[in-house]
């Protein structure tokens, strides 16, 4: 048996192992945003994974970076998450919902005609922001991001309820617990970032005060659901939506000791730039760690063989996986089993039907086909 194979108790959870499937885009909800009978499929057949965090879920019709992707706002949507939740539950596994904010990387195509919101009007990067779109032919590609418009402080905590009920939304729909999305360059990440967030209110400023509206969502949270079942994820380096915080040494020193204090169920450390081959695992891990003693959840880049060295030895405790789980649904059979592994078609990953989604055959039946 591995160490990621080994059981692992999150608070009052028993995982079943220590593999976790990582929140993936994959834009393929119905209409209004609804998860469908193919969402059902998808997450059943990756039930296996200790816990599963869905994709990114958006808390707001302002959201939406991309199309198509869940809701968790209206009575249909929650509605909609019912059946996942239950097929993988009815399949042994534990499924957090990933609560997300496009904040300023979005368009106005996508957001009913209105500009983006932001903690401040940030636009000389817009050609960073990746904004994504179905065409009438079926085809997803990159859309143009719209500059976007200074929130006010009454809608800064109108957002922070849109998270409160979201999360009531999940709890309701029967999920586990929920994943507070505040990374890769979307609205938390915008306002932990001096960069994209110079603000002078009481969210702008001192790293306590950009941290100030994640600090208010979560403790909003924490009165609809258990403390306990609130994760987070933080992307403290990364590239991606170009958030360009020049000192995340100073931030996320503030921010991991805070939900220290919080006690929120665990960190996700999303090694984002591991995805262009320039890994700053290391430097998150000592960012991070020393601040924060509670279950630590490591992603990016990682190999199965790379991830069980790090449980062992303790540096994490649990290790999500993204692409390594689109191709391979019963992932953590073939980890434990040393492989073989299928390799991820480039065909599917946003957008479309099954293709891609929900044909990759698992280890007893594709054999050594696949090494």
């Amino acid at each position: 048996m591995t160490s990621l194979s080994k059981p692992f108790q999150l608070g009052d959870l028993t995982l079943s192992n220590r593999i976790v499937m990582a929140p993936m885009t994959r834009c393929r909800a119905g209409a209004g945003d609804v998860p469908t009978a193919l969402n059902v499929t998808y997450y059943e057949q990756r039930a296996s994974a200790g816990l599963i965090i869905t994709e990114a879920t958006n808390v707001s019709p302002m959201s939406v970076p991309f199309e198509k992707a869940p809701g968790i706002y209206s009575d249909e949507q929650t509605a909609g998450w019912r059946p996942v939740v239950d097929a993988v539950h009815a399949a042994g596994g534990r499924i957090f919902c990933q609560l997300w904010h496009g904040g300023r990387v979005g368009a106005q195509g996508l957001l009913e005609g209105l500009q983006p919101l932001a903690p401040s009007p940030v636009n000389d990067d817009l050609d960073a922001l990746q904004v994504w779109a179905l065409l009438a032919n079926g085809r997803y590609v990159r859309i143009a991001a719209t500059p976007s418009r200074a929130l006010e402080t009454a809608e800064v905590e109108e957002i922070v309820q849109q998270y409160r009920q979201a999360a009531a939304n999940a709890w309701a729909a029967g999920f586990d617990g929920v994943e507070v999305h505040a990374a890769n360059g979307y609205l938390p990440h915008q306002f932990l970032s001096p960069t994209t967030n110079r603000r002078t209110d009481r969210y702008g400023g001192a790293p306590e005060n950009r941290a100030r509206f994640l600090q208010e969502i979560i403790e909003n949270i924490a009165e609809v659901m258990p403390i306990d079942r609130v994760g987070v994820r933080l992307s403290p380096t990364a590239g991606y939506n170009s958030p360009r915080d020049p000192d995340p040494v100073e931030t996320y020193t503030w921010v991991a000791a805070m939900l220290q204090r919080q006690g929120v169920a665990f960190i996700e450390i999303a090694d984002t730039n591991a995805w262009a081959g320039k890994p700053d695992r290391d430097e998150l891990l000592r960012m991070i760690r020393p601040h924060f003693t509670g279950p630590l959840i490591l992603n990016g880049g990682l190999t199965p063989d790379k991830a069980d060295e790090l449980v062992s030895s303790g540096a994490i405790d649990l290790a999500s996986f993204a692409r390594q789980f689109i191709a391979n649904p019963d992932l953590p059979a073939r980890i434990e089993a040393g492989g073989s592994f299928n390799e991820p078609r480039h065909v599917g990953w946003y957008g479309g039907d099954a293709e891609g989604y929900t044909d990759y055959e698992p280890l007893m039946r594709s054999g050594a086909r696949d090494r």
